[in-house]
């Protein structure tokens, strides 16, 4: 049983871009999407108000608790990029009709997306058969759901059989500690928190290798990026070179803007960087992400939320929904 469907969420977000705005040159400022507790180099030029610097206007810049979120603000063009959406969130909005494009690799992070159980429960995965029955808090339409949703495939525990309540991760880290469900999905400082009150099935190595990849894109509705593919490339080089100081000389203090950015302290803003890796403009482009792989990931967790009931359909192919072209002209300067 499902609290709350994914597919309502993006019926209503496809609603609303029947009032999206196109955003014109010379409204001289743009909105960005991004999460707090998800630290990211990104926030370094952040604060230094080096997007402002570089496009030549003022970037505004909301919080949001789920990727789902963020393609609804978009639809309504409310925002104009999102930085690190997760790729389901992003494959749920594409299926449902809106045009969104994938514009660059913002960070890969197999070990900070994963489920939690209760201790109590004393289940690890010689024994996940015993989740059937179970009370799970999961955010739908994310990746953490695509996850929760491969997990249960792998360990043959039926969704009919389970409640599944849709939360987002900081709520249902909360309810897990209260003991509301039997086990919570989630990532970053609320992933963290509900280790405290139980354990994973899978390390990050294992859903790899079950093909369960976990990683998230900046992305932008396509009318956006046409009308101005300038300030796309140039936001997307000033993320590129913050990612490139972090992953060759990473200082305390970058550490220490990044935490404050993120709402997070310092010890573990450092555990969840860990646990990320941000690759480069040329990875980015070649075939292992955007250049192929990429799109075929999306069609596979299209495939699966269709199979499981989360959405309606699929698209044929997801390649029309990457695009790029912003990037490669990163690469070109």
């Amino acid at each position: 049983m499902i609290k709350k469907t994914a597919t309502g969420f993006v019926a209503a977000a496809v609603m609303a871009m029947s009032g999206q705005t196109a955003f014109a040159d010379g409204h001289g400022e743009i909105t960005v999407g991004y999460f707090l507790e998800w630290p990211m180099p990104f926030m370094v030029a952040k604060e230094a108000g080096t997007y402002d610097e570089a496009l030549g206007m003022k970037v505004n810049w909301v919080s949001f608790d789920t990727g789902t979120a963020m393609s609804a603000a978009m639809a309504s063009g409310d925002v104009q990029l999102s930085v690190s959406q997760g790729v389901p969130p992003f494959v749920v909005a594409t299926s449902g009709g809106q045009d969104i494009q994938v514009l660059d690799v913002a960070v890969s992070y197999s070990e900070n997306d994963n489920c939690v159980i209760a201790s109590s429960l004393e289940i690890d995965k010689s024994t996940a058969g015993d989740l059937a029955g179970k009370t799970a808090a999961v955010p739908l339409g994310t990746a953490a759901h695509y996850g929760f949703l491969r997990q249960m495939d792998h360990f043959g525990v039926p969704l009919d059989s389970l409640t599944v309540v849709d939360m987002a991760p900081a709520d249902g880290a909360a309810a897990l500690s209260q003991g509301a469900v039997d086990f919570a999905c989630g990532w970053g400082g609320a992933l963290n928190r509900m280790k405290e009150y139980g354990n994973t099935l899978l390390t990050g190595a294992e859903k790899e290798e079950l093909g369960i990849l976990v990683f998230d894109v900046t992305s932008a509705p396509a009318s956006f990026v046409a009308e101005s593919p300038d300030v796309v490339a140039k936001f997307l080089a000033v993320t590129a070179e913050a990612n490139e100081a972090w992953n060759t000389a990473p200082t305390d203090e970058m550490l220490a803007t990044i935490a404050a950015e993120a709402g997070m302290d310092v010890e573990a803003t450092a555990a969840s960087l860990a646990t990320f890796s941000f690759p480069g403009v040329d990875d980015q482009l070649s075939e292992a992400w955007l250049g192929g792989n990429a799109a075929s990931f999306m069609k596979g967790v299209a495939d699966v939320f269709v199979e499981s009931g989360s959405i309606d359909s699929a698209l044929d192919s997801y390649e029309g929904a990457v695009n790029t072209g912003p990037l490669q002209a990163v690469s070109d300067m």
